[in-house]
């Protein structure tokens, strides 16, 4: 507690401690969502630069951990509102290995490629839901919606992929 404090106060070491804390905290979740760790260094940066400048309207008695959490989403929100190449699907997303892996590969890419077309705000809410399975609290809070939003941005997105999918001649 009292090192949030001096961090509110702009004690630079205080910063620094937290840094040092939860460095790799914030590069682990901003990987989650841009997938690529050369983004996600850079994108761990800016969150801290972001940090050191709004420590003035942090809450000491709050919830630090979510709080750089909201901050490093923005930061990847704003990343990915900007480029189109986005979040690409893990390759151990299927439950169990296709009959003919060419078969496989195709449908893999086109659930991709419809993945790629969803808005980012729904795109971030399922990926984390749906392929990192995080749990609904945790997307609200880094999010800073509630946990209906997140619900709701998860059941458009598997909506119009389903939609987009059912286009491309997959039926999901």
């Amino acid at each position: 507690m009292e090192l949030l404090k001096q961090f509110a106060e702009g004690d630079l070491e205080a910063f620094e401690a937290l840094f040092r804390q939860f460095q790799a905290e914030v590069f682990g979740w901003i990987i989650r969502i841009v997938r690529n760790p050369a983004t996600a260094e850079d994108l761990t940066v800016e969150t801290f630069w972001r940090v050191y400048r709004a420590h003035a309207r942090f809450d000491p008695a709050g919830n630090f951990g979510g709080w750089i959490r909201r901050i490093a989403t923005n930061a990847a929100f704003d990343y990915l509102k900007t480029v189109r190449r986005e979040v690409a699907l893990p390759d151990d997303l299927s439950s169990g290995p296709p009959s003919d892996p060419a078969v496989g590969g195709e449908l893999r890419e086109r659930i991709t490629r419809a993945f790629r077309q969803l808005p980012a705000k729904l795109r971030v809410a399922a990926f984390l839901a749906l392929v990192e399975e995080e749990p609904y609290e945790k997307i609200a809070e880094a999010l800073g919606i509630s946990i209906g939003a997140v619900k709701s941005r998860v059941f458009r997105a598997v909506r119009i992929l389903r939609k987009k999918l059912r286009q491309q001649g997959v039926e999901p």
